[in-house]
Order: C-alpha cells, then sequence, then structure tokens
C-alpha cells in the first residue's frame, strides 16, 4: 500500500506568539512536524492545501509530509487547534511515523442504525465516539462503524464485541461499554407490557 496524498510545507524562521500571528495574517498556518527520529521542524503551512488533506485523512490516515528542503516523510496529524469561533486553523502539529512500528491513535467510532430496542421505547446511551487503536500507520482505519440495529432493551455493546480490521487491536485494561439501550421506565426493564 502507498501513500497517496501530500502536503507541501515550508520551514519557518521565526517563533513565538508575534511571528505566528504575522504568518496567520498573510493566510499561513504555523505548525510543528516531530519526526520519528526526534527531530523538530517548525513549519508553515498554506491554509486551503492543509484544510484539503485535513478533510480526507483527519487524524488517523497517513500522508507524505514535503518539507522544503527538508526532504519528505510520512506522517499524520497529532494535534490541530482551531481558531475558537473562526473555525480556522491556527496550530497544527503533524508527527513522523515508521510505516513498520504499530501506533496508538484515537479513531472516532461512529454508531449507525436505529436499535430494535429504541423502537420499542429504549434510550441510547452512547459512552463513548473514540477508541484507543493500535497498528501499523497504513493498516489504522479512519473510522469504526457500530450498527446497533439489533439491540434490544438493555443491551451494551462493549470494546471486547467490536469487530475490527485485519492487524488492528484496540488498546484497553478492561473491557469497557461503547453503547447501551436502556428501559425509560420500571415496566419495561422487567419485560412487563406498557
Amino acid at each position: 500500500m502507498s501513500i497517496e496524498k501530500t502536503l507541501s510545507v515550508k520551514k519557518r524562521e521565526g517563533l513565538g506568539k508575534g511571528s505566528n500571528r504575522r504568518l496567520r495574517v498573510e493566510g499561513l498556518v504555523p505548525g510543528v512536524f516531530y519526526a520519528a527520529d526526534g527531530k523538530n521542524i517548525a513549519v508553515q503551512s498554506e491554509t486551503l492545501p492543509l484544510e484539503k488533506i485535513y478533510a480526507e485523512m483527519s487524524t488517523t490516515g497517513v500522508f507524505n509530509l514535503e518539507i522544503e528542503g527538508e526532504g519528505t516523510f510520512p506522517a499524520m496529524f497529532w494535534q490541530v487547534q482551531k481558531h475558537p469561533y473562526k473555525r480556522q486553523f491556527s496550530h497544527i502539529d503533524f508527527f513522523g511515523v515508521d510505516l513498520e512500528k504499530e501506533i496508538k491513535v484515537k479513531v472516532p467510532v461512529e454508531f449507525v442504525g436505529t436499535s430494535k430496542g429504541v423502537k420499542l421505547g429504549g434510550r441510547l446511551e452512547t459512552y463513548r465516539e473514540v477508541l484507543l487503536l493500535k497498528a501499523k500507520p497504513m493498516d489504522m482505519p479512519q473510522k469504526i462503524t457500530v450498527d446497533i440495529s439489533d439491540m434490544g432493551i438493555n443491551t451494551t455493546i462493549m470494546v471486547s464485541d467490536i469487530v475490527l480490521p485485519a492487524n488492528v487491536s484496540a488498546v484497553y485494561d478492561r473491557s469497557f461499554a461503547m453503547v447501551s439501550v436502556l428501559s425509560k421506565d420500571k415496566s419495561l426493564e422487567e419485560g412487563e407490557p406498557k
């Protein structure tokens, strides 16, 4: 499997709040690339290409980060800071990955379908919307989809119940609840007709 997307960035000279503010005024986003070998490189990116690749990759996809004068590195988004109300990137951190080494990433979970229990009057309780997964970077899924259609009243899907893609495992000390369908009142809980 090869890396298909590339983001080109430049090294940035100025550091600190004033320098970063000037970059943002120019429509550039300051950031840092944390290389797999421990080296840190201050970078700047144009907003539009950054927004486009982030929309496609989110925090789980691997892309080539091409740093002018430094080379091209397989990378992922690490920390993304956005302006509080303008919805623009204000700072971005990338981290370099070794494609042969497993990493841990928080992956969003999407619950699909309408459960039988909810149709019968139960209520859906979602406990976790992300799951910490371990896999090689190119095996990491963008999201985990969980079908809740068969869930009846007073049923729970645990982490251990989720079917993950090949070469991907969940990281947890104990199996915790992801989602439950609970009864709204006592009569439903006891299985009596309303």
